[in-house]
């Protein structure tokens, strides 16, 4: 799953449902993506079906994402503790900034890894997670509109 994929695909249904929200307030109920050749008039609960199964498509690999953004960190200072616990094994008496300076280098490198990881993951996810909530409200409001517009109860 590439991340920028999920952010197009996640804009494109959000785009998709204002269009169809735009249909619905103008009367225009021929244009919903939704609305299936077989179906004369929607009910309460097919419309929450759809709102769910929508937003289940749209989630996928969220958790994933989040995993990664919080525990990235972790791993990078599991890499460092490693590596500064090797370098004290080595040591051996000898206790100089030249042995002790490139594995303390290598160690702070494992930190960094997480940490790069770590942020953009994050920033994917918060920005991934804000546009499904968008996605949400339109469909949301949809579903509002043609309740309203249907005398659905």
């Amino acid at each position: 799953m590439g991340l920028f994929y999920k952010y197009v695909s996640i804009k494109t249904n959000i785009l998709k449902e204002k269009q169809s929200l735009e249909a619905i307030m103008g009367g225009a109920q021929k244009d919903l993506q939704f609305k299936s050749a077989h179906m004369d008039k929607p009910s309460k609960e097919w419309l929450a079906v759809w709102k769910s199964q929508l937003l289940r498509q749209n989630t996928t690999g969220l958790v994933v994402l989040s995993i990664i953004a919080s525990t990235a960190p972790f791993v990078g200072l599991f890499g460092t503790v490693v590596e500064i616990l090797e370098t004290f094994g080595h040591l051996g008496g000898q206790v100089s900034f030249d042995v002790i300076a490139p594995t303390i280098s290598k160690a702070l490198v494992a930190t960094a890894a997480g940490i790069l990881t770590a942020i953009p993951a994050y920033s994917f996810f918060l920005i991934l997670k804000r546009k499904v909530y968008d996605l949400s409200v339109y469909v949301q409001m949809q579903i509002d509109m043609l309740i309203a517009k249907e005398g659905m109860q």
